[in-house]
């Protein structure tokens, strides 16, 4: 690890440190370094194009009959504890936990149709589109890096903002699989990993004389167990994303976005849910404020949502959901509101979906099990047709009926929103054989 250490600690409003954001964790596999991302980048060449993507992943998969597909025709056992609420669009009702979302439905679109999932948690099935061989292809955030490169030096195509918990799973924000380590998503907010502390005050960091000689010291420390190699051509670079003045840690640095703004977004918590993800909404308004400066691609998970039952850390389906509705709904719905406002929902696409859906059933303790034969999604800009709803289940949630939707159907319509054609466009794997980003699945049509 990269750490930038400063004299003094600058106190952030959301009560995060400056020097949180100034750690660079784990780039990708085998300890990439920020110079070493930055010269790959440049390598694969940058196609001009204001288009981006983020990614809200909901881990451990939402309940989608509770949200956005209430069944209130089944049986008390599988229809649950919530009423339906109409939205803005008529003929669309959602839960009643989600006055916010109701009232911008013309602004959203549901899928209530998304299947088959692998019903074990995996969150390399939403972010790669595949069910099987996690490590092995590339997330949706490091196919972009590697086909797009930067909009710009000193802007990473890729950034995962979700801290790591204490089960890394809940933190993935996607892999760079066989694209490697120099797409992987950088993570501005990893403080969990070992490493070795470049000693340089950022007050100093402009003595080039002194910045170079603790580069110097700090490679020749590194070279010792090959953990990251610095590149000179790639030094100032790496440090411009790192200092006060770049971009980006301007855009993660909230006291610099107008506080109606921020009160919109809400306030959410650091604190770990279980051994998964927080309830962060200040995630979301970084997202938006890193696609603005030219970020491709952001991920980042927003609390866990496997309401199983109660436990000491996680309470089951309803009482979580009552929970995590209301700043979800403040959340999400404030994102979607600062990107028209700001006028970019034809060039910013939102999704928002888990690794799998929850069973019909309500089980003994109040909660809902793993279910892989439905699941649903929500969706936002990207110049998308909104205010519709895509595909249907059965009258017990658990059984797709209607336009049954694959991952991939999905990624292929992101991908189509950022101007690449997934029916002629392939990335090489480590044996130098094309692969296509999707297998065979169109951009959905509904959408475009």
């Amino acid at each position: 690890m990269l750490n930038l250490v400063s004299e003094r600690q600058y106190g952030l409003c959301d009560r995060l440190s400056r020097r949180d954001f100034l750690s660079i964790g784990a780039l990708g596999f085998g300890g990439i370094s920020l110079p070493q991302l930055l010269q790959a980048e440049a390598q694969a060449g940058v196609r001009n194009s204001s288009k981006s993507v983020i990614m809200v992943l909901l881990a451990g998969g939402p309940s989608h009959q509770d949200l956005f597909d209430l069944k209130m025709d089944a049986p008390s056992g599988i229809r649950g504890e919530f009423k339906p609420r109409p939205t803005n669009v008529h003929g669309i009702d959602i839960c009643e936990h989600l006055p916010l979302t109701a009232k911008m439905m013309d602004r959203l679109a549901i899928i209530r149709s998304i299947v088959p999932l692998n019903s074990v948690h995996h969150l390399f099935q939403p972010l790669t589109g595949r069910l099987g061989r996690q490590g092995y292809w590339p997330s949706v955030g490091s196919t972009i890096s590697k086909l797009q490169g930067p909009s710009a030096p000193g802007v990473p195509p890729f950034v995962g903002l979700t801290p790591i918990p204490k089960n890394k799973f809940w933190g993935d924000v996607g892999e760079p699989g066989f694209l490697g380590p120099a797409h992987a998503a950088f993570r501005p907010n990893s403080a969990d990993l070992d490493g070795m502390v470049l000693n340089v005050p950022l007050e100093r960091l402009h003595d080039r004389r002194r910045l170079l000689e603790n580069l110097d010291a700090f490679r020749r420390q590194v070279d010792g167990n090959r953990a990251v190699s610095a590149l000179q051509g790639f030094q100032q670079e790496a440090l411009s994303v790192l200092t006060s003045n770049n971009k980006i840690v301007d855009a993660l640095d909230l006291d610099k976005e107008d506080p109606a703004v921020r009160e919109r977004y809400g306030h959410g918590s650091l604190k770990f849910i279980g051994d998964g993800p927080c309830l962060y909404n200040e995630h979301l308004l970084m997202a938006r404020r890193l696609v603005e400066v030219g970020v491709r691609c952001v991920t980042v998970s927003f609390g866990r949502w496997d309401t199983h039952a109660n436990s000491v850390d996680v309470i089951s389906n309803f009482d979580s959901l009552r929970q995590f509705l209301p700043p979800f709904d403040q959340a999400i719905t404030a994102l979607v509101q600062d990107i028209h406002d700001r006028g970019m929902e034809k060039d910013v696409s939102v999704v928002v979906w888990g690794e799998f859906g929850r069973t019909p059933i309500i089980n003994t303790e109040g909660g809902r099990d793993h279910w892989g034969r439905a699941s649903c999604a929500l969706l936002a800009g990207g110049g998308m047709r909104m205010g519709q709803v895509i595909g249907a289940t059965d009258r017990l949630g658990g059984e797709v009926t209607e336009r049954p939707l694959h991952f991939q159907d999905v990624l292929a319509t992101i991908y189509h929103n950022l101007g690449i054609d997934v029916g002629a466009t392939t990335v090489t794997d480590t044996a130098g054989r094309p692969q296509f980003l999707v297998d065979h699945h169109p951009p959905v049509p509904e959408l475009i």
